[in-house]
């Protein structure tokens, strides 16, 4: 039997991630019904067989409705992370100077590695960085080949691996990694409607 749903005549469309607590099917419909459109499948996470799951899930959810329901597909695009730091982990205190090393691990206790020699091409003095999704934040006071000095601005707990985003310079990284383009071409095999990159610095990498 059809759930009796009325087409939503608006311009603007609810996304949703799916994830381990929305995966299932009670939770797919739960969702749908109080007005998501399209459900987004984060490929940063999660492997094939369990998207290609979820992928069968929505759409028996969508001929069990009678109504078109987006899949959007996120490619994980470049990652920027730190590397192995001295004793897996360490505090930093707001206004403390520290280092940056282009390097995978070291035993520099004043440094910490960012295993990226194009950040030490790119950043600049007065440029931030923002460690663990910005719960940590320096800003560049000085630079040098092969490492920068930075000051602390938002302190706390950084460890091995955490992400790092720049925002105020524009780095040369490739669009699609070669992960990205395994995902792409088995989330296309799998019919997702979108796709889309996380990880868009200039307009000529989209044209």
């Amino acid at each position: 039997m059809k759930v009796s749903i009325v087409i939503r005549d608006r311009r603007a469309k609810i996304v949703a991630t799916v994830g381990p607590a929305s995966g299932s099917s009670f939770m797919l419909r739960t969702l749908f019904t109080k007005g998501v459109d399209t459900f987004r499948l984060n490929f940063s996470h999660g492997e094939h067989a369990i998207h290609a799951a979820t992928v069968d899930t929505i759409r028996a959810l969508e001929r069990e409705v009678g109504v078109p329901i987006g899949i959007l597909q996120d490619l994980q695009g470049p990652k920027i992370r730190l590397g192995r730091i001295a004793e897996g982990e360490r505090m930093m205190e707001r206004s403390e100077k520290i280092g940056l090393v282009a390097e995978d691990t070291t035993d520099d206790l004043t440094a910490i590695p960012l295993p990226h020699p194009e950040i030490f091409d790119a950043i600049a003095p007065g440029h931030r960085l923002f460690i663990d999704d910005g719960r940590v934040q320096l800003m560049v006071v000085a630079k040098a080949p092969g490492r920068i000095e930075a000051e602390v601005l938002e302190g706390g707990k950084v460890s091995d691996r955490k992400g790092v985003n720049l925002p105020d310079c524009v780095l040369e990284l490739p669009v699609l990694t070669e992960k990205d383009r395994v995902d792409l071409e088995y989330g296309l095999s799998l019919g997702v409607d979108w796709v889309v990159l996380s990880q868009i610095l200039k307009a000529l990498q989209i044209t």
